[in-house]
């Protein structure tokens, strides 16, 4: 059999198993309503204070505002079809399927067809949805590649979504790089999570192949409560808080700057950061608090006593030295080094065992060693005034940079969120 007629018969399947899913998916019983927001730093609140599920429909895509769940699990695809109609369909598909797993527990019919493959792989049966989003996004691959304008959409692509410059000390494995197209979904069940992103690979078949991925955990914080990073420290105390429209507004929401169909929405870049936790541990407390540049027990700034007391970075210690160190990572992250510059964070740590890793400190060894870190995720209104604007400058000069490999990066556009009976991106292709 020809490639070619493999590549049609692989399409007729994806488009004929599309349009049973759609018609099989029940009816999500959430209007239209605004996406949650609950403070991006008041991650896992214990169960009894949270919702079974979150809302699909709405102004803005859910996994943005969303109260942090526990659980990630992060995907980027590669398009294979050369084909627009099959893009939108499964944009079609993956919306409804979506609005199905967020909505409630997955059914099942009560006598199946011993001989058809089954729809959903089953892994989800008796789960609730455990407060489920998913968040799409669109990588600059979608608009053009190669010099191919493949699906009739480079003069759509947002001038906000310009490639990421190459940063210093950038380690970037093309296998966690990129992608054309992007799924998250964060579930406080990791089962839920996975199943939901098998889900979405199921109906990618003929249409888009795996490029990379990587799931992600929080710990059980509770509401209010700053979580801390494999490093022992609070992660995202000088966050934006989502629960502010104005600042939202300002730095995370694109606005009429942008096209149609990126209003309300936001740009995510997202980087697998490999942290040396070995080498870390055995770092003197006192040299750990000045490389980030706060307390590490309290969280609050040096020199202060409490987590949220303002930064001084003007206080100096008895000799006349900067109580915070002026390549220390609070410094360097505040707005207030970076001409204002905000963005929304939503990291979680990763795990992914261990591996023969070259050290970055003498001896300089190779050695088998955990291969963790931070899945760091932010997301603003352009890229080029965000995130870019920040890490040139910390990626020179933060101290942390001797304990972090950069080591895969990918930035989407992730449109505004959709009505029911609409999919994701639709305006884009209108």
């Amino acid at each position: 059999m020809s490639d070619q007629k493999k590549q049609s018969m692989g399409r007729r399947h994806f488009l004929t198993r599309t349009a049973l899913a759609a018609a099989a998916a029940p009816v999500a019983l959430n209007a239209f309503a605004a996406s949650s927001n609950s403070a991006a730093n008041a991650k896992n609140a214990d169960n009894a204070a949270q919702p079974a599920t979150e809302p699909f429909w709405g102004k803005h895509q859910g996994g943005i505002t969303t109260t942090m769940q526990s659980h990630s699990y992060f995907m980027a695809f590669d398009l294979t079809t050369t084909k627009r109609e099959d893009v939108i369909a499964l944009l079609r598909a993956w919306t409804d399927a979506a609005a199905s797993m967020t909505h409630g527990p997955t059914t099942y019919p009560a006598h199946p067809d011993a001989e058809q493959i089954p729809e959903d792989s089953g892994s989800s049966l008796d789960l609730q949805a455990a407060r489920l989003t998913i968040t799409f996004g669109f990588g600059p691959g979608l608009f053009e590649k190669d010099g191919v304008d493949r699906y009739g959409l480079a003069k759509k692509r947002p001038t906000a979504l310009a490639d990421l410059p190459r940063f210093t000390g950038d380690q970037l494995v093309a296998q966690r790089t990129g992608g054309d197209l992007s799924v998250q979904a964060c579930a406080d069940d990791p089962q839920v999570a996975e199943h939901a992103v098998r889900r979405l690979v199921a109906l990618a078949y003929g249409v888009a192949d795996i490029r990379w991925a990587q799931n992600g955990f929080s710990g059980s914080f509770k509401a209010g409560e700053t979580p801390r990073n494999q490093m022992g420290f609070k992660d995202g105390t000088m966050n934006i808080s989502t629960k502010d429209a104005k600042t939202m507004n300002e730095f995370v929401w694109v606005g009429d700057e942008g096209p149609d169909w990126m209003r309300d929405g936001s740009y995510m870049v997202i980087r697998p950061i490999r942290i040396a936790l070995e080498h870390w541990d055995r770092m003197k407390l006192g040299f750990q608090e000045a490389t980030v540049g706060r307390h590490k027990y309290s969280g609050a700034p040096i020199g202060k006593e409490h987590e949220f007391d303002a930064l001084d970075l003007d206080a100096n210690d008895k000799d006349g030295n900067p109580l915070i160190a002026e390549n220390s990572h609070a410094r360097m992250a505040a707005p207030a080094s970076n001409d204002g510059a905000q963005i929304l964070r939503r990291a979680y740590s990763y795990d992914n065992g261990v591996s023969q890793i070259a050290e970055r400190w003498p001896p300089w060894r190779q050695a088998m060693t955990f291969d963790a870190g931070l899945l760091f995720q932010c997301y603003q209104r352009d890229p080029r005034t965000g995130f870019t604007k920040m890490f040139e400058k910390m990626a020179k000069f933060d101290m942390l940079n001797q304990f972090t490999t950069h080591l895969g990066s990918g930035l989407f556009a992730c449109p505004h969120g959709a009505k029911p009976g609409e999919y994701i991106g639709q305006q884009l292709f209108a």
